[in-house]
């Protein structure tokens, strides 16, 4: 190991300082031994469509901003902001498109809109760290409970479940319906509860036979009593 060192210091050194001519084998082995740089893909981003010359959130409606310097613009605008400001924006887009009313907050529809914001930076997120398991974690929560929240508008309002989906670009599907694997074992189980049911049922006949004979002896003495009542002319 040590004389192979001594080798490829000589070949980098190269013949102009001192160091021998090296040789194919060589060449290739220092070649081989370099870590190989993988190329990262240009991920999108679904916060590519957002202006760069955008104000950030809470600059817009302040009126000093169209007097001030090019500079400043340019810091308070999204080309210098960062990606936690840029999500704010995107979540004001979306819940703009599906909102009931301008002071609408809390909406079904708004909490879907917020959720898919957050999902679609997770997702993002998790195709360039892949074993990121905290935030794939998160990501699966809130994709399940925007789940529920988007059954109960399917059942509630479907024409607002239908508008949501449409806005925000989402594709719903409908959840599998529940099939249970047939086994041996729980034909067999299946079975014995039944035996077992059938057997309760007997065991407890003679007494919900005595329960039903009292009932019928009781409504009929108050039909008497009743009738009784009537024939006398008194007030039951």
């Amino acid at each position: 190991m040590l004389a192979l060192r001594t080798v490829l210091s000589r070949c980098l050194a190269g013949p102009a300082r001192g160091g021998a001519a090296c040789s194919p084998f060589i060449q290739t082995a220092r070649w081989y031994a370099r870590p190989v740089r993988k190329r990262r893909k240009d991920i999108p981003s679904h916060l590519d469509d957002l202006p760069p010359t955008m104000l950030k959130k809470g600059y817009t409606d302040v009126p000093v901003v169209n007097s001030v310097d090019d500079v400043v613009k340019r810091l308070l605008s999204l080309e210098m902001a960062s990606q936690k400001e840029k999500m704010k924006i995107k979540t004001q887009q979306l819940v703009e498109k599906v909102r009931r009313s301008p002071n609408d907050n809390g909406s079904f529809e708004v909490q879907v809109a917020a959720l898919t914001a957050k999902i679609r930076s997770y997702e993002e997120h998790l195709q360039k760290h892949p074993k990121d398991k905290s935030n794939r974690r998160r990501m699966l929560m809130d994709i399940d409970y925007r789940k529920k929240l988007l059954g109960y508008l399917r059942r509630v309002r479907y024409d607002a479940f239908e508008n949501t989906c449409k806005q925000l670009n989402i594709q719903y599907s409908l959840p599998p319906a529940h099939r249970r694997r047939i086994t041996k074992r729980w034909l067999v189980k299946k079975a014995f509860c039944q035996r077992v049911f059938e057997e309760v049922r007997k065991l407890k006949a003679p007494e919900r036979l005595k329960q039903r004979q009292e009932w019928r002896a009781r409504a009929r003495a108050a039909r008497e009593k009743e009738a009784q009542a009537q024939d006398e002319g008194t007030p039951v």
